[in-house]
Order: structure tokens, then sequence, then C-alpha cells
């Protein structure tokens, strides 16, 4: 097992304990060192170079300005040199990367793992972070449109929240500055061109002031498109129109080759687009990471009291709860789910030359009604194509065909797109697990899914000589607008806040794109995820700003929340806060809202009073933007919960136009009468014309988080063992590996690794063996599992090669 910090500091106690007998007068009345917190997961026992985020004690700029004090960029660039060098005479080598002052305090250096403990004991450093991996916080890789298939009538997403209701009322965004902090942007592109002037922004990845998106041949990774779709739906005007079409654009590359970039360039990259004056900045990026305290998170927060509204995306872990990732975790930034607009159901049947039956057949996802329609009632000759990759289609002939494949390894989406490639008119693809596939709306080609039973089946039916199928397709009922299953969701650990704050459209959004070709550089796609739906927010944001010159920031948030659109799933059943937040933004309603109820949501924490009441206090404001005095009244509903939770408030309460009141409440919980868990509730607020739904929750006894929230590790064996880590919040009583087959079709043991792990991140290293067989050469998945209070979780990582 690998030595981590925790040990460290074990052995260091020990010593201390040790030497205490000979000396304690001089340690008794001194004062007692300090170290300073090492979050997250760094390896100490590790003589590799590493990069870190150095926190320091003093103040940013805009830290020390919100708490009334003085701070100045040479005063902190003072006490930065003086860490610096002390840093320099604790380690043997170190490099300094990106350097911070205005919205967090610190710098990003390179040092040995080993040394790290160095760093925490260096007076003025405050915090110790990993440099962790950020990503684009798309589904996938989209579809391309081609110029003579395109239509306008494709643009469904920003009409369908308000904005051309907005611009008929002469708000377009302009005067408003929004910064796309993402993997650059194609300026160049003529329906983005207008939007910028001649300072585009900046590029973090390569440290030059031409923030163009990763062109193909680099030999760091693939090219990207990913920020200029982003910045499409923000401010495109031209064959698309974004939501905010006048507004001005700042690109800030962040996120280089492959889409992949790091908490310093994030964090570099937010500071410098507070200081080029945006007004508003858009993260569609994030890790899987459930947890508000990093310093992507602490920088946004200082960047929304420096009057900039900071939006993010709430990742696409989704559709469990708890798998809000970092920075959608962030305790003041806005943070948006994905929705997917109103659409078509269809039934569908599956039917061979056997008499067999196929009860679980659905529709996955199709490129139109059309295309979908066009299926019914014909035969096709179907072929196996196992995994669907690009490999499994070599030496097959679908042409005109239906591909028969099995879930695993590539993205739905993908392999419909292979499949097209390969010739293919349809898909039917099968789980390779017990339970339900997703629907995954946009697909390449028109796509069924079947059950792992069913899957099964029909391919024995195929390799029984029954090669043909036909299908049975007809419409079932209109869909109003519903969360995307891949949407992630909250609430938040540690500080229990629901995440998403609100929602917007996420599937199936077209926008701006380079195409990377000579010909015809500039082009179109539809793509999917929270990536597409945080800008909808960013230029909404924009619009209102525009609207409301003055509002500050929790103005702006309040606007979208208080007025965002209750949403209910495909059954008529409204969706929990911590999947939709508040609701589906609605622009012109956020613009013309006459009450501003601010914060928008609230979490009152975690009761565990086992006897008696447990009394909390909380306090909102409502802000009467009206010309006439309102009276307000309130009403708090917990559902079933009612009866042991008991908020009391004023029953009415009126507030004078152009005013702010603050409202105090206590809420009074019995959790002897309640089962642990968490409770949402909400508080309604009326003027006797507009009711506003502020979101609630609250937890009994120990939250119910999962006990694993993140895992990662080696994917090819360093000396014969893997390495890795796993984020357990809570701790755990019991933690250790499963291993699989890379497809999860077959299970060939449990490996436990450790007992009594503190919450946190855990260190580990594997000697491939189980059950003390070492385990021959081939592909396995690992899947890590942690225990704890009787509660078991799991997380699935990557595939492990293990050569002869």
């Amino acid at each position: 097992m690998k030595r981590t910090f925790k040990m460290l500091l074990i052995y260091t106690m020990m010593l201390v304990l040790v030497l205490s007998g000979f000396g304690t007068a001089a340690s008794a009345n001194g004062p007692q060192p300090q170290l300073a917190e090492l979050k997250g997961d760094i390896d100490t026992s590790s003589s590799s170079v590493k990069t870190v985020i150095v926190e320091l004690e003093a103040e940013s700029i805009v830290e020390a300005k919100n708490k009334g004090k003085k701070q100045s960029k040479q005063q902190l660039k003072t006490q930065r040199e003086k860490v610096k060098s002390d840093i320099q005479k604790r380690t043997t080598s170190s490099k300094v990367g990106q350097e911070y002052d205005y919205v967090f305090s610190g710098f990003a250096i390179e040092v040995k793992g080993t040394e790290i403990p160095n760093l925490l004991a260096v007076p003025g450093v405050k915090a110790v972070y990993p440099d962790v991996e950020y990503t684009t916080t798309a589904v996938d890789e989209g579809i391309v449109i081609d110029t003579d298939a395109y239509s306008p009538s494709m643009l469904d997403s920003a009409p369908f929240i308000g904005s051309n209701d907005a611009w008929d009322a002469g708000f377009t965004g302009e005067g408003v500055t929004v910064a796309v902090i993402d993997t650059g942007v194609d300026y160049t592109h003529p329906d983005l061109a207008h939007a910028f002037g001649e300072y585009k922004g900046w590029d973090l990845v390569d440290n030059n002031n031409d923030p163009q998106e990763t062109p193909p041949g680099d030999s760091r990774g693939g090219s990207t498109v990913h920020g200029t779709h982003v910045a499409g739906t923000v401010a495109a005007n031209g064959l698309i129109k974004g939501v905010a079409p006048d507004a001005t654009l700042l690109a800030y590359r962040v996120l280089g080759p492959g889409g992949s970039g790091s908490t310093e360039n994030v964090v570099a990259g937010i500071e410098r687009a507070v200081q080029d004056g945006a007004d508003v900045m858009n993260l569609s990026l994030g890790n899987t990471l459930n947890s508000p305290d990093w310093a992507t998170s602490i920088a946004l927060d200082w960047a929304m009291a420096e009057g900039v509204v900071a939006v993010t995306s709430n990742g696409n872990s989704g559709p469990n709860n708890w798998t809000v990732g970092s920075p959608g975790t962030s305790r003041e930034a806005i943070s948006v789910g994905a929705t997917r607009l109103p659409y078509n159901v269809y039934q569908a049947d599956i039917n061979t030359q056997s008499d067999q039956s196929f009860p679980s057949t659905k529709v996955m996802g199709f490129p139109s009604d059309d295309a979908l329609l066009a299926l019914d009632g014909q035969e096709y000759e179907f072929i196996y194509a196992g995994l669907g990759g690009t490999a499994d289609f070599d030496g097959l002939d679908v042409e005109g065909k239906i591909a028969l494949i099995i879930r695993g390894e590539y993205p739905f989406v993908e392999k419909a797109e292979n499949a097209m490639e390969a010739g293919a008119v349809g898909a039917i693809i099968y789980n390779h697990l017990a339970g339900e596939m997703p629907d995954i709306p946009g697909m390449a080609i028109p796509t069924l899914k079947l059950t792992n039973a069913d899957g099964v089946a029909l391919k024995a039916d195929l390799e029984a000589g029954n090669d043909n199928v036909s299908f049975d397709i007809s419409f079932d009922q209109k869909v109003g607008e519903t969360m995307a299953d891949f949407s992630s969701r909250g609430p938040v650990v540690d500080t229990w806040m629901i995440k998403p704050d609100v929602s917007a459209p996420g599937v199936n959004i077209t926008s701006t794109i380079p195409t990377h070709q000579v010909e015809q550089p500039h082009g179109y796609a539809s793509l999917q995820g929270t990536s597409m739906a945080a800008p909808h927010v960013a230029g909404a944001a924009a619009l209102i700003l525009e609207a409301h010159p003055s509002f500050e920031v929790d103005q702006v948030k309040a606007a979208l929340m208080n007025t965002a659109e209750n949403l209910t799933d495909a059954n008529g059943k409204t969706y929990p806060h911590n999947t939709q937040g508040a609701g589906s933004i609605r622009v012109v309603d956020a613009i013309e809202t006459k009450t501003l109820v601010t914060p928008g949501s609230h979490s009152f924490g975690v009761f565990d009073k086992s006897k008696g009441k447990q009394v909390e206090r909380q306090h909102f404001t409502i802000e009467n933007l009206s010309n006439e005095r309102k009276a307000y009244s309130f009403d708090v509903q917990f559902g079933d919960a009612s009866s042991a939770i008991k908020v009391n408030t004023s029953n009415n309460l009126r507030v004078q136009p152009g005013r702010t009141q603050k409202i105090n409440f206590n809420v009074q919980v019995d959790a002897s009468k309640l089962d642990p868990g968490y409770y949402p509730g909400t508080i309604v607020v009326s003027d006797g014309s507009q009711s506003i739904d502020v979101p609630t929750i609250l937890f009994i006894k120990e939250p119910d988080y999962p006990r694993v929230t993140s895992f990662g590790h080696d994917t090819v064996p360093s000396n014969g063992t893997i390495a890795g880590s796993a984020y357990l919040p809570g701790g755990a009583d019991d933690f250790g590996l499963w291993i699989f087959a890379p497809d999860l079709s077959a299970f060939y043991g449990e490996v436990s690794l450790a007992n009594q792990v503190a919450p946190g991140f855990y260190n580990f290293s594997w000697d491939l063996t189980v059950e003390g067989q070492k385990l021959p050469a081939g592909s396995y998945r690992l899947a890590a599992f942690a225990t704890h209070k009787g509660e078991q979780d799991y997380v699935i990582g990557d595939v492990i090669e293990i050569k002869e």
C-alpha cells in the first residue's frame, strides 16, 4: 500500500509523542506550529513531478475588498514572492506556473509528490489543491449538419425560452460582454465575427492572444469545436441566432487539445475574464467531483462577488442524485441542468421469422420523425456488429440493413454514427446488464433499444438463421419539455445545496463550429450536454443585464430562478428540485418580473437531534420592483413530511415600491418522526397575482450521499500494480474493487483493499491478484465499491490492459 500524506501525519504525531517526554515545557509554553490544508487527491509517496495549486493566507484583491480590507497587487506580489522563495529553499526543484491575485490568491507550482508536505509547512500557505483535469460537458462529438440539409427551422431552443420575444421588446444583449471560458472560439466564423473586437481574449494553454480552437494535427491531442458551439448559442448572429445576438464576446482557451485542461488554466481564465471587464462568464466544463471547496469554485464565488454573473454546466453524470461535479458545485455561480424540448413518443415492436416476442422494445432515438416512421412495416436483414465500434464494422456488409449492437465501451451516439457510416439504415442496441437504457434524442439513424434478456434472445434468433427483422412503429403521445437523463443531479456534499439552480435546453442544440477544412472552414453541428444548456442561461443573463443595467449578480440569478417553469416528466410527475433546480428558464418573464426573492433556493442543512425538536433560523429577502405597494403571503410545503417539519414566518408582509425587506423564519424539525434521508420542500411566495416557488431542502440524520463519488486509476500496470484513488465523502467501513470483463458481461471477483477509511480521497495500490491468484493477461474493467453504515455504492472505472 502506498504511503499517503495521512500516514505521514500519523508518523509525525508518533514522533512528537515520543519526543514530548524529553521536553514538554518548551512546547507547552510556545505556539504550536500549524500545517496548511491538503485538499483532494495528491499522492505524497511518489517522487514524480506534479502540478498543485497553492492558496495563500493573504486574501485576493476581490476577497479583501468584500471584507472591507485594503489589498493591492504589489502587496500580494511581495507575499507571494516570499512564499515562493521559502518553497524553493525547502524543495530540491520546483517550477512556478500561473500566478493569481484578483479572485484567487496563490499560484500553480510543479513539485515532486514527496516534497508536497514541505509546502504545507511554509508560513503563509493556506491550502494546497490538486491540479485536477477539467473537460467539456458535451455528451458526444455531435452530428455535423451538411449545408444543403441545413434549415433554420432546426433552431428551436432560443425561441422556446422566449429569446425572440425579448428581441422584439428591444433586448438583444447589446452592450453586455460575455466571456466564453472553454476550448477557444473560432472568432472568424461569419455568425460570430461581429461579436469580437480587436482584443479577442486570451489563450491560457499556449499563453498568447489568439484563443482559437485547437486545429487538427496537434501532437498533444485532437482538434476541438466545443467553445465555438457554446459561443454560437450565446451570441451567433448570422444564419443562426444565439440567445443574445448583439452581445460582445471574449474567448479564453483553458481547455486545449482533445478538450481537456487543468485547474491551473481554468482559474487563470476566470481571473483574466473578470479583469478584462466581462459582465457574464460561461464555463461549460467540469469534472465528476462533488465538492464545493476547490480552487475553481473559490475563484467563481469571488468572481460573482466582483459583479460578474458566472454560469456553469451541472455535468452529464445523471440521472442519479449526488452526481453534480465541480465547478457546478460552486456556492454562488448559476449551475445549469439540461432539458429536452417537447417531442413525440412512438411505440415499437420487433418481429423476426420465429415466434418470439421482444416486449422490452422501445425507441431510443432518431434523427427525425420521418426517418423513424420509414422503418414501419418494412423488413430488413440484420447483422450483429458487436460493440458498434469502427473496427466492429470492418468486413461487415450492413448496407441497407439493421445493425444489432450490444451496449458498452462506446457512447450510444457513436455506435449509431458508426452504423450509419457503414451504410446501416437503423440500429438495435441491447443492454449488457439488467435494467433499461436511457433515451438518446438525435441519433444519427433510427435506433431501438432492448433489455439484456431480449437482446440475447434476438441475437440467438439471428444465430439460428432468422436473419430478417421487421418493425411496427406507431405514434404514442407528445411529451412536453423534460429533463435529459444525462443531466447531473444534486445536492452538493458538505454544503447540502440544491443543484442545478436552473435548467435550459441542452439536447440536439444546433450551433456554430469550425470544420477545420480549408475549402469550407465554417459550419454547424448539433450537440447535446449541459455544455449546451449553460450558454442559454449565459445569453439570458446578458439580456437581463441589458434590460436592467443596475442589477447585481444576485438579482440576475434570482430573476432567472424565480420565473423558471416547473417541469414534469413524461408521466406528468413533477421533477425533484435536485433534478431541475427551480425549473427551465423563461427569458421574458425574468426580465419583466416585479418581485425578486433571494436567494432563489434554500438548504436548511442537517437535522440530527434524536430526541425533541431541533430549530434552525434562516432568512431571505423580498424586493418589490413595481411602482406600487405589494402584500405578500407565504406557504411552505414539505409534502408527507409536513407533520414533522414546521416553518414559521410572517403570514402577510407589505413591501413598499422599490424597497427590499428581510424575512426571518424558523424551521422546527422533529427528526424522531422521520426516516433518515433528505426532504425537499417549496416556499411559495405570492403577491396575489404572481407566485414564486423557492426550492428548499433539509436532511435528517446522515445524508444519503453515495459512499464513493469518483474513481480513477492506471490503465496499464506499473511494476506489477495498478494505482488509483477514490473520493469517499463520508469515509468507508470497507473499500475495494470489483473485477469485470470490459463490457461487464462477466464478473471475475472482489478485492478488499481497506477498512475504516477516513472521509476524503483514498489512494490505493492493487497487485492484480484476486483471491490470491494473479489475473491472466487480458482486458478487464474495474469498479470501486465502498460500504458505510450498511449502505454500499460503486463507481465504474476504465478498462485495464494486462500484458503477458
